[in-house]
């Protein structure tokens, strides 16, 4: 075995939950620490871990991400009442993405991993399509009452200087429930300009999509924003690199997508984001096969797998019953992260070992090795299912030949 690769400054490590806990484990033995001298700095962000130190633990691991500058995380969960009750839990503790995007005010760009042999239900998609997901904000910051009875509910801003802007939201008659979200011009403009920078970057037509027409100040007030920064700083840009900047509403947006061929980056608002980015990696094959890296304005970076634990999975491995999860985005979580630490660094040896295991796993697949949703929609022929740990150690072995 050759010398394995020095590192100089630690990645910010946030261990999850569930499945993707495991193969969290499976891939850093098999994959990375034959082969890196791996410098992490460790937080369990485990919702039985974030439960004990009241949720502390993940805004730790967001300081620590601002000071190294790269982060790779684990799928996390983000716990509904079932989940109080499963893990007697203290609070219903908020997303720990949302808590990490609000920390670093960054814009997340999601991708799909293609693969030969795994072709998109959309017939026409023939490139990846982007997707800039907003990462501060909306419902993932939101204050929310259960009303008890008949009552009149306001919208209420208190200025400095104690002068008020007081809205009726609605007089109930009855119970109800009630939802206050917010959003900053600072977090918006960061997002903004993320987004026209990635387009530039990547030569990428960009779309932007709200619901203005409804929303005629919180939305309107995006795509204000938008326009504002690109007719300013990025119009002349654009068109010099022959890339295209446009608004249209967000139901326009999904007819349009439908019907494109990709390439291009779509921005969307936090939550709008959050849904359309599951359906464009669920159409091009699988959740699973989805890159996803926040981007800090100031240049700091978290990788992460786009879907969730895997609960179904996991229930299963409890049982000792054999599962075949599909650990792609989980592994070029860790070669994002490790990818862009090389080049911070300065460490050809990193980069190009994560390049090699991005290449490797996608070989492993093209080759007929895979995991079982992806046998269940590949066009590939006399294909071979391997089981969660199998697939991982296949990749090992694609790897070590190329």
């Amino acid at each position: 075995m050759a010398e394995k690769i020095k590192m100089t400054t630690p990645l910010v490590e946030m261990d999850g939950d569930e499945m993707t806990r495991i193969l969290w484990k499976m891939i850093k033995d098999e994959l990375l620490l034959p082969y890196i001298d791996l410098k992490t700095e460790y937080y369990d962000l485990g919702l039985e871990h974030r439960n004990e130190t009241d949720d502390q633990v993940t805004l730790d691991s967001a300081e620590a991400t601002k000071k190294y500058g790269v982060a790779v995380k684990c799928a996390t969960i983000t716990p509904n009442a079932a989940r109080m009750t499963e893990y007697h839990l203290k609070e219903m503790w908020k997303s720990p993405n949302g808590t990490i995007r609000a920390a670093l005010d960054g814009t997340v760009f999601r991708a799909p991993i293609v693969v030969k042999g795994i072709e998109p239900c959309v017939r026409n998609w023939e490139k990846p399509i982007t997707l800039a997901r907003h990462a501060y904000g909306d419902v993932y910051k939101n204050t929310e009452i259960k009303v008890p009875g008949p009552g009149k509910a306001e919208l209420v801003f208190t200025a400095k200087d104690g002068t008020e802007i007081r809205e009726t939201i609605h007089n109930f008659t009855g119970s109800g429930i009630l939802q206050g979200i917010h959003n900053t011009d600072e977090s918006i403009r960061s997002f903004a300009k993320a987004c026209f920078n990635f387009a530039l970057d990547t030569k990428q037509d960009l779309w932007f999509a709200t619901k203005d027409t409804i929303s005629k100040k919180y939305d309107h007030n995006f795509k204000d924003i938008f326009q504002e920064i690109y007719d300013g700083e990025y119009k002349d840009r654009f068109e010099a690199a022959g890339i295209e900047y446009f608004y249209t509403l967000i139901d326009d947006a999904v007819a349009r997508v439908m019907k494109a061929k990709g390439g291009f980056i779509w921005a969307c608002k936090n939550y709008d984001g959050d849904v359309m980015s599951d359906m464009v990696s669920s159409a091009f094959g699988s959740l699973a096969m989805m890159t996803s890296v926040l981007v800090s304005p100031s240049g700091v970076y978290e990788y992460e797998a786009a879907h969730g634990t895997v609960q179904r999975h996991y229930y299963k491995y409890l049982q000792g019953e054999e599962t075949s999860t599909n650990s792609v985005a989980t592994i070029f979580a860790w070669t994002g992260a490790l990818k862009k630490r090389g080049e911070l660094d300065g460490i050809q040896e990193l980069t190009e070992f994560a390049d090699k295991l991005e290449r490797a796993t996608i070989q492993t697949i093209e080759e007929g090795k895979m995991t079982k949703d992806l046998a269940l929609i590949t066009s590939l022929q006399d294909v071979t299912v391997l089981n969660s740990e199998g697939f991982i150690k296949a990749v090992r072995q694609t790897f070590d030949t190329i």
